[in-house]
C-alpha cells in the first residue's frame, strides 16, 4: 500500500522555518523579522519562567532577537532555529541571574559559540548592510549606547554610563528604547538596497589604525588637524575637558617618549558614531595615567571628528 510523500516530509513548521532560516542567512532581513515573530511567544516564555519579571522578560527577549540578528550565520540546522532561539534567551536570563557584569551581545550555546569580535561576524553576513542601516535610524544618544553595548568590549553599565557621561540609569532606558525600535523596525523591515556600511565601517577601521601609527611615530597632531575639527570637544578619562586637539597632542607626545604604546583591539562604526579601543602598554617608569586599556567615543560631523570622550579601563 503506497503512503504519501508527505508521511516522510518534515513538519510544515519544520519547513517554514528552515526556508526562513535560508532566507535570512542569505540578506533577507524581512525573514529574520518573520522568524523572530514566528518564535516570540516561546522566547518569551523562556524569559517569564526564569527572570519572573515582564520588563525584564521583554529585554532578554530583545537582547537574543539582536543576538539572532547578528549570529543567524552560523545556525548549522535551519530547522533548529527554534530551540537555537530560546537556548540564546535562556543563557541569557541565566547571566542576568548571575552575573554582576554585563550581559553580552554574542553569548550563544556552547555549540554555537566561536572567537570572534561583533564586527567580524556581521562582516561575514550579506545582511550587515541592514543592520548598521537600523542602528544609524537611532538618535544619536541611543546609537551611542547600542554601539558601546553590542559591538565593543565596552559592556557594563557603568563603563557605558562613564564613557557617555550619564547616570546608570539613563543607559538603561536608553537601551531598552533602542533595543525596542531595532525590534521593531527589523519586524518592519523588507528586503532592501541599503548604504554599504561594510566600507563606512572599513574606512574608520583605518582611520583609527592611522591615528594610532601617527601616535608612535610622532606625526599625531598633523593627523588630527586633517581629521578632527579644529575645536574638537575632549573629555579625558580624568574627567578633564579640553576644547581643540593641544591638549591631546601634548598628552600623546608626553607619553610616547616615555616609551608607551597603544595597539588597535577594536572598532565599532555607525555613520556618525565611531567607538576606538586599544590596550596600552608602558615601561614601569612610565608614571601615572597610563591605564592598560582605553575606549575612544568619537562623534563625526561632516566626516570629521567634532566631539570625543575617553575612559580609562583597569582591564580589556
Amino acid at each position: 500500500m503506497c503512503q504519501s510523500d508527505e508521511v516522510f516530509s518534515s513538519p510544515p513548521t519544520l519547513t517554514l522555518d528552515r526556508e526562513l532560516v535560508l532566507l535570512a542567512q542569505s540578506g533577507d532581513s524581512a525573514a529574520l523579522g518573520t522568524l523572530l515573530a514566528r518564535h516570540r511567544a516561546g522566547m518569551l516564555a523562556v524569559a517569564v519562567s526564569m527572570l519572573r519579571d515582564p520588563a525584564e522578560s521583554e529585554d532578554a527577549v530583545q537582547d537574543a532577537s539582536l543576538t539572532a540578528l547578528a549570529r543567524i550565520g552560523d545556525l548549522r540546522d535551519p530547522a533548529a532555529v527554534g530551540p537555537w532561539l530560546r537556548m540564546i534567551v535562556r543563557n541569557l536570563c541565566r547571566k542576568r541571574l548571575n552575573a554582576t557584569t554585563a550581559i553580552l551581545a554574542g553569548d550563544l550555546p556552547p555549540s554555537a559559540e566561536r572567537a570572534a569580535d561583533p564586527q567580524e561576524v556581521l562582516e561575514r553576513h550579506a545582511q550587515r548592510d541592514w543592520v548598521w542601516h537600523a542602528v544609524g535610524l537611532l538618535s544619536p544618544p541611543l546609537r551611542t549606547v547600542t554601539l558601546l553595548r553590542y559591538f565593543s568590549s565596552v559592556t557594563r553599565y557603568d563603563e557605558i554610563a562613564a564613557a557617555c557621561g550619564v547616570p546608570v540609569g539613563t543607559v538603561r532606558r536608553r537601551l531598552h528604547e533602542a533595543r525596542g525600535i531595532l525590534s521593531r523596525t527589523l519586524s518592519a523591515s523588507r528586503h532592501n538596497a541599503y548604504d554599504d556600511m561594510a566600507a563606512v565601517a572599513a574606512k574608520r577601521r583605518r582611520e583609527a589604525e592611522e591615528a594610532v601609527a601617527a601616535g608612535h611615530q610622532g606625526t599625531f597632531e598633523a593627523f588630527l588637524r586633517e581629521r578632527w575639527w579644529p575645536d574638537v570637544d575632549i573629555v579625558f578619562g580624568n574627567g578633564r575637558r579640553t576644547r581643540g586637539i593641544g591638549h591631546l597632542t601634548q598628552v600623546v607626545d608626553v607619553r610616547t617618549a616615555a616609551g608607551t604604546r597603544q595597539r588597535l583591539t577594536g572598532v565599532a562604526a555607525s555613520i556618525d558614531v565611531v567607538v576606538w579601543e586599544t590596550d596600552v602598554s608602558s615601561p614601569p617608569d612610565a608614571g601615572p595615567g597610563c591605564a592598560p586599556s582605553m575606549c575612544w567615543l568619537l562623534s563625526y560631523d561632516a566626516d570629521r571628528v567634532r566631539r570625543v570622550r575617553m575612559i580609562h579601563r583597569a582591564a580589556a
